[in-house]
């Protein structure tokens, strides 16, 4: 049996060819706050940090720019492979690319365990360096908490909490919502990072150890949906937050919000991927 699948719709519809990746950039990464990747923006990045351009980079801009906006546009429309290795190809400058793609297609396509806890440790590893490199672009941090994330589930979270994990990721994304504090994905992580901790050790030791709450959660869910208010994950991660914070006692609220989520237009695969989840936990 296949220890991974590919996504499993047309992937048409996501298929941005040419400039139409450029016009819809803006509502597909209203999320995550990544800046167009022009040949300006990666000018301006090898300007700042030399040191984040490929092995193989020539001077030419224009064609890492290109290289860059290929490994997005595998990315939206589902092929999470190749975006990873087209964005790994491309060292600390692509590690936005990269790092999402491994993280959205370990969590919704792979079915082997450990194959997917590698994506993730990869993915938090590349973060990091890239992190190293780029201290100022609030994505090094978010995908490394992201990432960080979802290995501290695959193993997890109380196991992940023990190991210093938590603190990591909170750091990671503190950082994040510094440098970029309209960063609705960061502020959805945020929010789950309280509800877990209050899940998983309680609210009074969550609060003394780790400063979680679930009044802190319900504020970073909600500026993240108000942030991106037609992303399918920022509702179904604030439903998933309430339902570990609140078990039934919230389930009209958990219901309401995976309602909201399924009946959402997805504008990648990523989203259609999410749409999917809030469906199935429907039914």
């Amino acid at each position: 049996m296949s220890i991974s699948r590919p996504f499993p719709h047309d992937a048409a519809p996501y298929t941005y060819d040419g400039e139409r990746l450029h016009e819809a950039w803006p509502d597909l990464h209203r999320g995550d706050c990544e800046p167009w990747p022009d040949a300006t923006h990666v000018a301006a990045v090898l300007q700042a940090h030399p040191e984040a351009a490929p092995g193989d980079h020539d001077g030419d801009e224009t064609s890492l720019a290109s290289r860059l906006q290929d490994a997005w546009r595998a990315f939206h429309a589902g092929d999470f492979e190749s975006a990873i290795e087209l964005g790994t190809a491309l060292g600390p400058l692509g590690h936005a690319a990269a790092n999402k793609a491994a993280g959205i297609y370990a969590h919704y396509l792979v079915d082997d365990d450990k194959l997917q806890r590698e994506l993730y440790k990869a993915a938090a590893d590349r973060a990091e360096a890239a992190a190293a490199v780029l201290p100022d672009d609030p994505n090094t941090w978010y995908f490394h908490a992201f990432n960080l994330g979802r290995y501290s589930q695959s193993i997890s979270v109380v196991k992940a909490l023990r190991q210093g994990i938590g603190g990591r990721i909170q750091e990671s994304l503190d950082r994040a919502l510094e440098l970029a504090p309209d960063h609705a994905e960061a502020h959805t992580a945020l929010g789950l990072y309280h509800a877990e901790i209050v899940d998983k050790i309680g609210k009074m030791i969550g609060a003394m150890t780790y400063g979680a709450s679930p009044d802190k959660a319900e504020e970073h869910f909600e500026r993240a949906v108000a942030l991106a208010p037609e992303s399918p994950i920022a509702r179904m991660e604030y439903g998933n937050g309430l339902y570990m914070m609140y078990g039934d006692g919230q389930l009209d609220r958990v219901t309401e919000l995976y309602v909201q989520a399924s009946e959402m237009n997805p504008r990648d695969a990523m989203e259609r991927l999410d749409v999917d989840c809030a469906l199935a936990e429907l039914e």
